[in-house]
């Protein structure tokens, strides 16, 4: 097994495992620290799995999510067929940060791609805390966001206040301790106590700064690939230009604890 760091601000490739055969506990090891490392990473060469083996591997990860209101591919609860970009895949986010305990990795494996396009934009919400001045930075840890649902939790019957959550505007990894932005226009409303007016300004800034050229890095899929990021140091989103071509991504993602926040 070679693990390579593939940009500046994150981002690490995995070759020469087959996940098919399952994973030993030194390797998992390996490849555990290295996602915390780099913040994502993606294993080559995985095309042979089969949705088994996915679900089988994420276990590794921890207690597979089965997501409230997107269904799961027929016949294998906690896979999530992903297609087609959109404008909320194409905003810069974190996973169903509306959830309580939102999730703490996701796991996408290639199926079928387009012939160009359709690559996924990764920024490390750390580096992007990082590069904020000391004031604004002392100032940020006083602050919580709230997450709201999208209207697709209200189209599937869900009420409001099982999809809405408060987070801290920053957090503290609990394994690395590395503190990161956790905000995006995905599902943040407002700061908890400010209005949606008053919150605006503070939260479109960070956003951008969460963009930043420094702070990213651009996956470009080949068949095979299995990409797994870490939901509490980084923010993703797809670049919508696929002109049309099918392009599915089967997603697994891994509940956070409690003690996460």
């Amino acid at each position: 097994m070679e693990i390579r760091q593939l940009a500046g601000a994150l981002g690490a490739e995995v070759i020469g495992l087959d996940l098919t055969r399952g994973i030993e506990g030194s390797e998992f090891s390996a490849v555990r620290d290295a996602l915390h490392k780099s913040g994502v990473i993606c294993i080559r060469d995985q095309g042979a799995m089969t949705p088994e083996d996915q679900l089988a591997f994420a276990g590794n990860w921890g207690e597979i999510s089965i997501h409230p209101y997107v269904p799961s591919i027929e016949g294998y609860p906690g896979i999530m067929k992903i297609y087609d970009p959109n404008p909320i895949t194409q905003t810069w986010h974190s996973d169903s940060t509306h959830m309580r305990h939102p999730h703490a990795y996701t796991l996408l494996l290639a199926r079928v791609l387009p012939k160009v396009g359709g690559d996924t934009m990764f920024a490390s919400a750390v580096k992007s805390f990082e590069s904020l001045s000391p004031g604004l930075q002392e100032a940020l840890r006083a602050l919580s966001a709230v997450h709201e649902g999208t209207t697709l939790a209200a189209e599937a019957g869900l009420e409001h206040e099982a999809v809405v959550a408060v987070h801290p505007v920053v957090r503290a990894h609990p394994d690395t301790g590395g503190e990161a932005l956790f905000v995006n226009d995905n599902y943040v409303t407002r700061i908890d106590g400010w209005t949606p007016e008053e919150s605006r300004p503070l939260l479109e800034f960070l956003y951008g700064v969460i963009g930043r050229y420094e702070n990213t890095y651009r996956h470009r899929w080949r068949h095979g690939d299995l990409v797994i990021w870490d939901n509490r140091s980084t923010q993703h989103a797809v670049v919508g230009d696929v002109s049309g071509e099918e392009r599915v991504l089967h997603r697994v993602t891994i509940a956070s604890s409690a003690a996460d926040g």
